[in-house]
């Protein structure tokens, strides 16, 4: 395929993937959020009992969409391939952060742009974050921070992230206590029906399988290789998001009163910064990795776990924001996960550096 029709191929799923977007926003999901990755990660793992948050409780069936439309996609087109080993724990760490950043901005890489789409001029702080801290992570490519490559893995093992996530949807549907809240007004108890949400996520989940959207592959190609195309399959979806908005009377411009959002523009810039720098050294954004663990990659299980693991940390320790803005936890730990990203860093390029220096 071309690179025109390549281009093409991103533009058309992005404008799709942003219809989606407001369209399941406009069927029940929150305000801006018809998709947020880390977000519904977050309510998950609530529904499940590992954090106490009874206003951000719900099992959200987008994502088992998502992994499941990459499954199912990927199979399609031989392209499912059981891979793993690259450096797991490094990933569970860096996923830990990347979520905790993510929450102390109230959105992920996709609800950047929804919130950007719907009006929320706090987000647009939040973009910049996140580009520098891509820059950062681009720097750290090219200095040769590089995680150990990954090497065939058990097709049992490929099929853990699928399982599980059919074993969630089955949880929605049979349980009530899993969609029934004593918090109305949480983040959780806005929902789109099981279907609508469940068939979003396979057409995303497809469509990103498909166009391997990403956030952080959209500026890293742009800042490593002058490419534009993934740039203009996400402005196709927030373009595509910000159309319906306004025919549907969901575009509410301002800095002010946005659903589920703070004004606190340091936090927003920094707590995007680590998750632009954390995403770059993973090689994807939370979307991206929900993907890749559809198409077989358990390392990006393995990232997924440590996103849950850190949104359920997040709200057990108060380290998520609020609409009143950022916690004092959430900003310490939002300092030590550029640290800790900073140490990781400097110790891959470091070790490679030095292998070098011996082989020489």
């Amino acid at each position: 395929m071309d690179v025109e029709n390549k281009k093409s191929y991103v533009i058309i799923g992005g404008l799709i993937i942003g219809i989606i977007a407001a369209l399941l926003s406009m069927a029940g999901n929150p305000a801006n959020m018809g998709f947020d990755i880390t977000g519904f990660i977050r309510d998950t793992v609530g529904a499940l009992g590992l954090h106490q948050d009874t206003g951000a409780q719900y099992i959200r069936p987008e994502l088992v969409g998502l992994v499941w439309g990459a499954l199912i996609l990927a199979l399609a087109r031989g392209q499912h391939k059981a891979v793993g080993g690259s450096s797991p724990l490094v990933r569970f760490v860096i996923g830990f952060f990347v979520t905790v950043g993510a929450l102390v901005f109230m959105g992920d890489p996709f609800r950047m742009v929804l919130r950007i789409a719907g009006g929320d001029w706090n987000a647009i702080i939040g973009l910049i974050g996140f580009i520098v801290g891509v820059a950062v992570g681009v720097y750290c490519l090219k200095k040769g921070f590089a995680l150990k490559p990954a090497t065939v893995a058990a097709k049992l093992d490929s099929a853990f992230a699928p399982i599980v996530k059919i074993v969630l949807l089955i949880l929605v549907c049979a349980a009530p206590a899993f969609i029934v809240f004593s918090d109305g007004d949480g983040v959780g108890a806005h929902h789109a029906a099981i279907i609508a949400s469940l068939i979003g996520g396979l057409l995303v989940g497809a469509i990103a399988q498909q166009t391997k959207l990403c956030m952080v592959g959209t500026f890293r190609d742009l800042f490593m290789d002058r490419k534009t195309t993934m740039l203009c399959g996400w402005i196709a979806v927030l373009v595509a998001a910000f159309v319906v908005n306004l025919l549907t009377h969901q575009f509410q411009g301002g800095v002010d009163m946005q659903p589920f959002a703070h004004t606190d523009g340091v936090w927003n810039f920094l707590g995007m910064g680590l998750v632009g720098w954390g995403c770059t050294l993973l090689g994807g954004d939370p979307l991206r990795q929900l993907v890749l663990s559809g198409e077989g990659n358990t390392d990006a299980a393995v990232t997924v776990i440590g996103m849950a693991f850190g949104a359920a940390i997040s709200e057990n320790f108060a380290l998520a924001s609020t609409v009143s803005g950022p916690t004092m936890n959430g900003k310490v730990a939002v300092i030590i996960g550029l640290i800790v990203v900073l140490i990781i860093s400097g110790y891959y390029i470091c070790g490679k550096g030095c292998s070098q220096e011996q082989q020489e």
